[in-house]
């Protein structure tokens, strides 16, 4: 029996986050389980986006959405196939991140949900809320948290 058979992994495009694809990618390998990669975004007008960079900076993708889903989702599909995934699926879902994944776990009634580390220590996790915390706490099912930072 498999260690797990469905295994979740939350992208928001970034490097760390990215690095958490791949190592989620080698889990559901070494357990033959199904990979799903998530991407959760908010769609936005271009002035709400320029309005969240001058606030935030390069931490604007976290709020709206700045970097396309579809090529976010494209890009860790690509990671994570290198990594050795075999069986992978990818969906993006407008909304916030926790409650996103929250609801993709459910949906595709997974049994690991992985999350990279950014975001607990950081300005913008302390304003926003931390997705690793709070992942950790509500999703129900074992979460990886990888150390990408």
């Amino acid at each position: 029996m498999a260690a797990y058979n469905t295994v979740v992994v939350g992208t928001d495009g970034s490097e760390s986050s990215l690095a958490a694809v791949e190592r989620a990618a080698k889990v559901a390998a070494d357990s033959a389980a199904t990979l799903v990669i998530a991407c959760a975004y908010y769609p936005a007008s271009r002035e709400r986006v320029d309005k969240a960079r001058d606030v935030l900076g390069d931490e604007a993708y976290q709020v709206v959405g700045s970097a396309p889903a579809e090529e976010t989702l494209r890009t860790a599909r690509e990671r994570a196939t290198k990594a050795g995934a075999i069986s992978l699926e990818t969906v993006a879902v407008v909304g916030s991140p926790v409650e996103s994944l929250r609801k993709i776990v459910r949906d595709h009634d997974a049994d690991l949900l992985v999350v990279g580390n950014r975001g607990l220590n950081t300005l913008a996790g302390r304003i926003l809320g931390s997705v690793p915390s709070e992942v950790a706490r509500k999703s129900g099912v074992d979460v990886l948290i990888v150390h990408t930072t």
